[in-house]
């Protein structure tokens, strides 16, 4: 493979003591498993993406972002299966018992929708509802088009808050050690160099294309949308903002899709703030954690060749 630079699409995540590459039509996720093995798995690509109005910009950035929920979790369960943390290696309690001779197979899937709604719910109470409380504080005080610049500070300020305490997480750490090995892969790759720990261990473990980027653009985005947005209404303002959240997760996204397709003066000031973040979000990996991520990308590429 020659040194040049090769653009690439393939995005990633971090999981449970390994990573998944996402192709256009199929993943790939690469898990150790506690024998030391590493455990390769693909799927097809399911859900909303390219189907009917999906496929148009805003409206592919609203599937993406309810399919990388949904494919999220359930790689997440899934990796922590083979990684020895699963329901084999628990004792189950009388109500998860029961839960599994009942609905068998399907209990899984209904696993990850309830997880995904409640993360949903856990999501926009943090991010959206107590943000608006807080900045109904200051109605009085400060012209309703201020609310929404307002609620946008409060809101990267807990944003920013939640991924630093988070971090001081041991658990929490190896992922973002994972995260880091996902983001040196992809760069080495781009980079037109051969997929060994030797190369991708110098590469930048910064992206613009990750999913911190994403979230920090959706908090800034929001503060733009709701700018517009205007009513000293406490539900009525609230309710505005869940309702928009699909609408600016649509944005981000193109804004997002456009940054990792450039490489301009401008591109490079907009993305730097997500890219700082990504300082505490993802961390230098080991060799064995490098070889997973090698392991995922090699995957998609089986598949899927990028010339």
């Amino acid at each position: 493979m020659s040194d040049r630079k090769r653009p690439t699409n393939i995005g990633g995540q971090a999981v449970i003591e390994g990573v998944m590459m996402r192709g256009k039509k199929i993943y790939a996720m690469a898990v150790r498993n506690p024998e030391g093995e590493i455990v390769v798995e693909k799927k097809p690509v399911g859900g909303l993406g390219k189907k009917g109005l999906f496929r148009y910009p805003i409206f592919r950035g609203m599937a993406a972002f309810v399919d990388s929920l949904v494919t999220g979790t359930k790689i997440l369960m899934r990796s922590a299966e083979i990684a020895g943390e699963g329901w084999e290696e628990e004792e189950l309690s009388p109500f998860e018992q029961w839960l599994k001779e009942k609905l068998g197979d399907k209990i899984n899937d209904i696993l990850i929708y309830f997880s995904v709604f409640i993360s949903l719910l856990l999501g926009m109470g943090l991010f959206f509802v107590l943000p608006v409380a807080i900045g109904n504080l200051f109605k009085t005080l400060v012209p309703t088009w201020a609310l929404g610049i307002i609620e946008g500070l409060i809101r990267i300020a807990i944003f920013l808050g939640y991924l630093w305490l988070i971090s001081r997480m041991k658990e929490i750490k190896r992922v973002f050690q994972y995260h880091g090995a996902e983001h040196k892969t992809i760069a080495c790759f781009e980079s037109g160099k051969e997929l060994t720990v030797e190369n991708v261990r110098p590469c930048t473990r910064l992206h613009k294309r990750c999913g911190t980027s994403f979230l920090l653009f959706v908090m800034l985005i929001s503060m733009i949308v709701f700018f517009f947005v205007r009513t000293d209404v406490f539900w009525l303002r609230l309710i505005t903002r869940i309702c928009l959240v699909p609408f600016i997760a649509g944005i981000s996204y193109e804004v997002i899709r456009w940054a990792g397709n450039s490489e301009s003066s401008f591109v490079k000031i907009v993305s730097a703030p997500g890219l700082c973040l990504q300082k505490l979000t993802t961390a230098e990996p080991d060799a064995s954690q490098i070889e997973c991520a090698i392991a995922a990308m090699k995957g998609v590429l089986e598949d899927e060749p990028e010339e």
